[in-house]
């Protein structure tokens, strides 16, 4: 497994991707002064997004299904969960655009070359907000357990 998201999992056998671009924007505030330089204050995390692209050969690597399953799930207007083969995980993301090209088509008119990008927004607070504080359950559990006794 490559990469996992929500239900669909990257692989060679469904989309095999060879690039994939993560980019991180923070919101700075200025305010002018007079005789100085701006002021900044750090507003907050911006916008996460990431850029799945490869190249699919339907005789060896995953093909036209794979692609319509990952369209299927934008369709459904849901985050899912972004998480890498090695365990890291990248948060709650939506599918904003699957793109395809196809090329050096076989004589039915299907592509033997097949060239997508997928882009993907990050749209959940933090990862401590996805799976909540894990203390807070755990005092809140404690709190309950000694109540019972």
């Amino acid at each position: 497994m490559m990469l996992a998201l929500g239900p669909f999992v990257f692989m060679r056998q469904t989309l095999p991707y060879q690039t994939m671009i993560r980019g991180s924007n923070f919101s700075w505030a200025s305010n002018a002064r007079v005789g100085k330089r701006d002021a900044y204050q750090f507003a907050g995390p911006g916008s996460d997004t990431i850029d799945i692209s490869g190249e699919l050969f339907p005789e060896l690597t995953g093909g036209m299904l794979s692609l319509s399953a990952v369209r299927l799930m934008a369709e459904q207007g849901k985050a899912w969960p972004l998480i890498e083969g090695t365990g890291m995980i990248y948060g709650m993301y939506v599918i904003n655009s699957v793109s395809e090209t196809g090329t050096l088509f076989y004589p039915d008119g299907s592509p033997r070359k097949i060239s997508f990008t997928l882009k993907l927004t990050r749209v959940d607070e933090s990862l401590k907000a996805m799976f909540g504080d894990i203390y807070d359950q755990g005092k809140q559990w404690a709190t309950n357990v000694l109540e019972r006794v």
